[in-house]
C-alpha cells in the first residue's frame, strides 16, 4: 500500500479533486464524496498504466500540500498482482 495526499477545491458547481503527490491523478466530482470515489479510480487508473507502460511510480511525500486546496487527507493506494500462467505437472495431456 502507498499513501499519498489528496486534495480538494470546492468550486461552482462541484469538488475538484487531485493527489497533490502523483499529478497525473486529477478530477471533480458533484460534491465531496462524489469526488473522493472518482480520485480514487483515478488514482487507480494512472497507477496500473504507468506499471503497464513500465514507469515508476512516485515516490508518496509525507510532507507535500496545495495551499489552494481546501481539503488535504491522505489517499491509499492499494494495487494487486496475478498471473494468468497455470501449472501443468510434466508428462500429463489435457485434453
Amino acid at each position: 500500500m502507498l499513501t499519498y495526499k489528496a486534495g480538494y477545491k470546492f468550486v461552482g458547481g462541484g469538488v475538484h479533486a487531485q493527489v497533490i503527490d502523483f499529478p497525473e491523478a486529477i478530477t471533480c466530482g458533484a460534491d465531496l464524496d462524489d469526488a473522493r470515489r472518482m480520485l480514487a479510480a483515478a488514482l487507480l487508473d494512472v497507477a496500473e498504466t504507468r506499471w503497464q507502460l513500465g514507469e515508476p511510480l512516485p515516490r508518496p511525500d509525507p510532507t507535500a500540500t496545495d495551499p489552494d486546496m481546501d481539503v488535504e487527507e491522505p489517499i491509499h493506494l492499494h494495487l494487486s498482482v496475478s498471473s494468468a500462467v497455470t501449472q501443468q505437472p510434466a508428462g500429463v495431456v489435457v485434453t
